[in-house]
């Protein structure tokens, strides 16, 4: 058989060969769409480009009202699950139960539930015709539809958004108490340290990355949230993913649509990288 190539040498393949693929899949699914969304939103209506509909988005009161409504909503939101999360990983993963094992395999099942449909079970328990309202009337005799209203109030999304998002902080936060050195805990305990103590001095600390990550996970997630606020009938509340939406699909105003995108896109992109930097000079 004759072997076209010298001895002791083969063909080698140029490493960027191997890179221009996903390069090329992902600007066809991702980067020119994307690129297609900013170039819309310099062009307005009366034709040519300019910055025109990103002063004009600048200036309304409904994308102030929007901007403000989904940073406060996001922040509360990560705060809760960072606060409930971190206290239901706790008793999971230290305070033996029965069914301990179980309830954590369920978190990640909860994972992969979409968010409307928990938004929907919600609306079940305390809607306006839900279980909570019904049961109050019920007992009390009264009519009317019950005190339980508040679904449809910037608290409800607040509430739906903690109920869904807090399994994204307490997976890492498993995983990360997993890995805790159980001697530690009876070393500090046999020296008396109580177990606020304990979760203060010992647990928290070799928590805090797995928190940083999971709180940085839902505060993004939140920032994008779309579902919920739609399915919870907050007609009041207006975040900058629904604001899109009306401008986009209720409003024809498309530039005005690709202007809130593409300030709720780099919103996010920089919270993601000030993350990494963050975590970055933590980790050194």
């Amino acid at each position: 058989m004759r072997n076209d190539c010298p001895q002791g040498k083969q063909r080698h393949i140029p490493s960027f060969v191997w890179v221009l693929p996903p390069i090329a899949l992902l600007g066809a699914v991702f980067l020119y769409p994307l690129g297609l969304v900013v170039q819309q939103s310099v062009q307005p209506d009366t034709g040519g480009t300019s910055l025109q509909p990103y002063a004009d988005v600048f200036a309304s009161a409904s994308f102030r009202d929007a901007l403000g409504t989904t940073v406060w909503l996001a922040v509360g939101a990560t705060v809760g699950c960072l606060v409930l999360g971190f206290v239901l990983a706790l008793v999971i993963a230290f305070v033996p139960f029965p069914g301990g094992k179980a309830v954590a395999k369920c978190i990640d099942v909860f994972l992969s539930f979409p968010s409307f449909l928990i938004t929907l079970a919600l609306l079940f328990i305390y809607g306006t015709k839900g279980m909570a309202n019904g049961l109050w009337t019920d007992a009390t005799g009264s009519g009317g539809d019950g005190p339980f209203q508040f679904l449809t109030t910037p608290w409800g999304v607040l509430l739906a958004e903690i109920t869904y998002f807090t399994p994204f902080v307490m997976r890492p936060l498993l995983a990360a108490f997993s890995q805790l050195d159980t001697a530690q805990l009876e070393v500090a305990s046999s020296l008396g340290a109580r177990p606020a103590r304990i979760v203060r001095k010992v647990i928290l600390p070799e928590a805090l990355p797995a928190l940083a990550a999971g709180g940085s996970l839902v505060l993004v997630m939140c920032l994008n949230e779309f579902g919920i606020v739609l399915f919870t009938g907050a007609k009041g509340v207006t975040t900058l993913p629904t604001l899109v939406y009306g401008k986009a699909m209720l409003e024809s105003d498309y530039p005005a649509a690709c202007v809130v995108a593409v300030v709720n896109i780099a919103i996010s992109v920089g919270l993601y990288g000030l993350y990494r930097v963050v975590s970055r000079r933590a980790g050194a």
